[in-house]
């Protein structure tokens, strides 16, 4: 009898071990998932060029929207130009793998009416791929699509559903509780009405803190802000840029250029904490890959003071610092460099949430 228990013991012992060490690999994994996609190593990748766009001929809105003419304008700039449109379905299986042909991913935040009646018909008589993202509250309400309309789309061979939160409010300015309430609620009415959650997850505004982004990586694949920026391999894949286009930023020369601009790439950007809750402005600093030639031609400008600026800015060796005038006084903030790299236009641009009194 004695005997037994001590065998007892021992193979509870053994099993105990077993999941101890079983809980321990699964909390290694969950958080190094947000860095699993860092190649880290300079590759002449030429990038995947995200565009995001929200209303469409809706001329009440000129900051979200854009007139269905122009939009159509653009699309044939970049069929003229003969780059490709990117298929979100290609980021899961090649996001680490270095693109010999730059392509354009056309993106849709907010799922408003304007974008099924005016555009959607469109893009599926084009063949455009895109990610139409859906924030779960307003679906159904005056303005925006409502659940047919969507589990239409879904079903096109080109279109893929990302999910937009569930409110669409400020999620730094949540409460922990309530972020995680809103992020679960949209997943479940994703679920309820397709039967999956997305892989895709747009921030609200491209506002997010290292919380907000860690619970993201848990829930999705791939993440997109609203910085600007070309996608290549060495990119956070849940901090992923667009450029967002509208009637202020849609002139057709602007959209030629920033259609031909390759990514900038760099190893590290510091600080890595996107909401500022007490350093305003932050100490920021980027390091190059050593491989990137011209960086003597870097133009670096932001918003300190709600004013946009030359940067000032500082090198040393492939570290470029920026020495901030003053406060970013807006809720969000910006800086965008640019590159001129032997006639290549490099590009890549960061947003910072400040928290607000």
């Amino acid at each position: 009898m004695f005997s037994l228990t001590m065998n007892a013991k021992k193979i509870l012992s053994l099993a105990a071990s077993t999941i101890k060490l079983f809980i321990i690999i699964l909390l290694f994994n969950s958080n190094s998932k947000a860095e699993e996609h860092n190649i880290k190593s300079y590759s002449d990748d030429k990038g995947i060029l995200a565009l995001m766009y929200h209303r469409f001929d809706e001329n009440k809105y000129p900051s979200t929207n854009i007139q269905m003419d122009v939009f159509k304008q653009q699309i044939k700039i970049i069929k003229n130009l003969k780059y490709n449109f990117y298929n979100p379905k290609d980021l899961e299986k090649n996001f680490h793998i270095t693109k010999v042909e730059k392509k354009i991913l056309i993106t849709i935040d907010d799922a408003f009416s304007s974008f099924y009646e005016v555009a959607w018909p469109y893009l599926k008589e084009e063949k455009i791929p895109f990610i139409l993202f859906v924030s779960t509250e307003a679906i159904g309400k005056r303005g925006y699509m409502n659940w047919d309309q969507i589990k239409e789309l879904e079903k096109e061979n080109i279109v893929y559903i990302g999910n937009h939160s569930h409110t669409h409010d400020y999620l730094v300015d949540l409460k922990n509780d309530d972020f995680i309430k809103d992020i679960n609620t949209a997943n479940s009415i994703f679920i309820k009405n397709l039967g999956y959650n997305p892989i895709f997850f747009s921030y609200p505004f491209g506002e997010f803190s290292n919380l907000i982004k860690e619970y993201i990586t848990k829930n999705f694949k791939f993440s997109f802000g609203q910085h600007s920026g070309v996608i290549d391999v060495n990119k956070d894949r849940y901090e992923l840029p667009r450029f967002p286009i509208n009637e202020k930023y849609g002139d057709l020369k602007r959209f030629e250029f920033l259609i031909n601009l390759q990514p900038l790439q760099y190893k590290n950007l510091y600080p890595k904490e996107k909401y500022l809750t007490k350093n305003n402005p932050p100490k920021f600093s980027v390091e190059f890959f050593e491989k990137q030639k011209n960086l003597n031609n870097i133009n670096c400008f932001s918003d300190e003071g709600n004013q946009w600026e030359k940067s000032n800015v500082a090198f040393s060796k492939n570290i470029l610092n920026i020495n901030f005038r003053e406060k970013f006084l807006f809720r969000r903030g910006r800086i965008n460099c640019s590159l001129n790299d032997n006639g290549i236009w490099r590009w890549f641009g960061v947003q910072f949430s400040i928290k607000q009194n």
